[in-house]
């Protein structure tokens, strides 16, 4: 394959001539003052307790942020990205006061200093995206960010989006990651203003990069992708650097669609501070070392554009740079102990008094109030998008959006490639746009290639220490239904609960189900919107629609049956089995349904169980480990003393829910397993 410089040099020439190659050269000689303080001191020293060296990546970084000047351009880096983010404005100090993990970092110190983010306001130019500890996460949310540039030039007619593009950093090894394709296949068929920057070193680590994929060069395998621009070159000739880049961008930013940049560097020192690289054969090694573009870079400028004397001045001034920077971030505190609970969600409004449902008509089923309301939603705000496998013309596999794209058009409700990393990592992208995406997982079992995006979605709010969210709102059906199976069946909502940062909701009729969707589309939370398949269509849980405001508060239960005698705690399709189990015990049996799981009401569950002196949790989730193991820890620690009878607990036994309707039904909870259990406690 030929490199760009040999397809595209001609082009460029002049503007070769015109680039501020020292600008990129002061930017570099910081970016490697600051490797060598940290390599040769503050690591050794353990202050600076993760250190991830760029030596040799630093050229296309920093020629690349030069080119990143449109107010909306986004990129997204990873643990090798600093010099990136210098050039893009992040001060010396405050890149030093990350590793060191002090107050005034990106993160105030919640996350390793290499993972960065810097925020428009506080950029030269482009937005960085958060950036996360695994490899290959910011790829779609990259993707979800250029998407979010189409919305708003063609569907808002914001022409202050033409020329914008969203750019992903990473190196050869992130190339075999889910992520990485599923956000090629997101910028390709889609033709996104999308740039891939692949750094490529050799390693993975210790891997070497043909073990990373077929040859060692993504971009020669890439050749006869659709919709793709590709050039390749040497990331160590600053010429062959800034032609491939430049033409790369130039590409993405005149419409061209996605373009894929592949530049070849030595890493210089090992993955992290930790490496020796022993792997390495000394050949190698000293090979690598002799392809530093830093002497290449050097001899571009010295003594055509400036004397040696010019150059050393600058290295000077770098170390002195670096000098104050190393002062300045040691003297900053440390973070505030007190605080580090700040931010996992942001402050939830006042519940106040639950309002009132204007319920009328005729009684829906949840699947037809969850569309009302999404499609109510939709046309209250420009800003709503729907999106999900089979969302579209066929509207859902549950039916949820049918008929939503037809009203609100593709660019609205639209479907998407099978790929729940990629359905999550780009909502992620989307809503730290300003978008607010609800995406939809056909079934609760499928949301687990996605639990990297769901886990780094969650935390996002906190490790940035509040300058970045994602209120991302993620529709997922399970539970059972006409039959069980591993797959399709499966509830599991304990793992969102423990799944830091997300709002968790379980309705259990079509009036909850509009109430709790509508509070999680206008939260700043992100939130997981469990849709019960049994209850979708099932006739205890159809309500009247309450109407297009109707708005239920978060963590508040609903007390559906009073009683004075035990308490019933419970939620989704297994309060209709605690109705029925209880009928004939009037006054005797209180039943609260939980209707969210994060935040849950412990103070209703306390008053409650105080008053009764007995306590009952049924769910659908196993038994060890299910959040009803969560609510009977808190009720043996808080009302302990107003307890007549030991916490019990009626769940599935700890095995996936079988197909067999028969087996099905003997591991679910029961109407006569339910009530056996209210008689053992009303007896204790």
């Amino acid at each position: 394959m030929p490199s760009a410089s040999e397809t595209q040099g001609t082009s460029l020439a002049a503007g070769q001539l015109r680039f501020d190659w020292v600008k990129v050269a002061r930017t570099f000689l910081l970016s490697r003052e600051l490797d060598r303080v940290e390599e040769t001191q503050l690591h050794p020293a353990k202050k600076v307790l993760y250190q991830f060296s760029a030596r040799g990546h630093e050229l296309g970084q920093i020629v690349l942020g030069t080119m990143l000047t449109h107010p909306h351009d986004a990129a997204s880096g990873y643990y090798r990205s600093r010099p990136l983010l210098l050039t893009l404005g992040l001060s010396a100090a405050d890149s030093l006061a990350g590793g060191m993990g002090k107050t005034g970092s990106v993160s105030e110190g919640r996350d390793i200093g290499a993972v960065y983010n810097l925020p428009q306001a506080r950029s030269l130019g482009a937005t960085v995206l958060p950036m996360a500890g695994g490899v290959g996460t910011q790829y779609t949310t990259t993707a979800g960010w250029a998407r979010s540039i189409l919305y708003y030039r063609d569907a808002l007619g914001d022409s202050g989006y033409r020329g914008a593009l969203a750019v992903a950093l990473g190196g050869d090894g992130s190339v075999a990651t889910n992520g990485f394709w599923s956000a090629l296949t997101l910028a390709t068929t889609l033709r996104l203003p999308m740039l891939f920057y692949i750094e490529d070193n050799g390693y993975g680590i210790s891997v070497p990069g043909a073990q990373q994929t077929p040859g060692g060069n993504i971009a020669a395998n890439l050749a006869a992708f659709k919709n793709l621009r590709i050039f390749d070159g040497d990331g160590c000739n600053p010429r062959d650097t800034l032609t491939c880049l430049g033409a790369g961008v130039a590409a993405v930013r005149t419409g061209q669609g996605p373009a894929l940049v592949r530049l070849t560097v030595p890493r210089l020192s090992g993955h992290s501070g930790q490496d020796s690289q022993a792997y390495k054969s000394p050949e190698r090694l000293a090979a690598e070392q002799a392809r530093d573009p830093l002497p290449r870079l050097k001899a571009q400028l010295v003594p055509s554009r400036m004397p040696e004397e010019e150059w050393k001045a600058m290295e000077a001034a770098a170390a002195a740079e670096v000098a104050a920077a190393v002062a300045e971030a040691e003297a900053r505190p440390e973070p505030d102990p007190a605080r580090i609970q700040e931010f996992v969600l942001a402050p939830q409004p006042a519940a106040g008094p639950l309002p009132l449902s204007r319920g009328e008509g005729a009684r829906l089923n949840m699947v037809a109030a969850i569309r009302r309301t999404l499609e109510s939603e939709l046309r209250a705000n420009p800003k709503l998008l729907v999106f999900g496998e089979d969302v579209g013309p066929k509207g859902g596999v549950h039916t949820a959006t049918q008929g939503l794209q037809a009203e609100f058009g593709e660019n609205r409700v639209f479907d998407t490639s099978l790929s729940e990393e990629g359905i999550i990592g780009s909502a992620v992208g989307l809503a730290i746009a300003g978008l607010r995406p609800v995406a939809e997982i056909q079934f609760r079992k499928y949301a687990d290639p996605a639990t990297e995006q769901l886990n780094d979605c969650g935390t996002l709010r906190w490790r940035t220490a509040n300058r970045f969210a994602a209120p991302i709102v993620v529709r997922v059906p399970g539970g059972f239904f006409k039959c069980g199976d591993p797959w399709h069946s499966l509830s599991s909502e304990v793992t969102f609960v423990h799944a830091l940062g997300w709002q968790v909701l379980f309705p259990s009729n079509a009036e909850d189900a509009v109430g709790l969707l509508r509070a999680a589309m206008r939260s700043d939370n992100p939130s997981i919107f469990f849709e019960h398949r049994n209850l979708l269509d099932t006739a205890s849980a159809r309500r009247p629609y309450p109407g297009d405001e109707f708005v239920l508060p978060l963590g508040v239960a609903n007390q559906v049956q009073t009683g004075s005698e035990l308490t019933i705690v419970t939620w989704g399709a297994m309060l209709e089995r605690c109705l029925a189990a209880s009928e004939g015990r009037d006054g005797q049996v209180e039943i609260l349904d939980m209707r969210t799981l994060m935040p849950w009401d412990r103070e209703a569950v306390l008053a409650s169980v105080r008053k009764t002196s007995r306590c009952l949790i049924v769910h659908e989730d196993t038994l060890t480990a299910g959040f009803g193991a969560e609510i009977a820890a808190v009720v043996a620690r808080e009302a302990f003393l107003h307890l007549d009878a030991p916490v019990e607990r009626v769940a599935v036994p700890d095995v996936p829910l079988p197909y067999n309707i028969g087996l099905m039904e003997s591991v679910l909870p029961s109407v006569d397993g339910i009530r056996a259990a209210i008689a053992r406690l009303l007896r204790f």
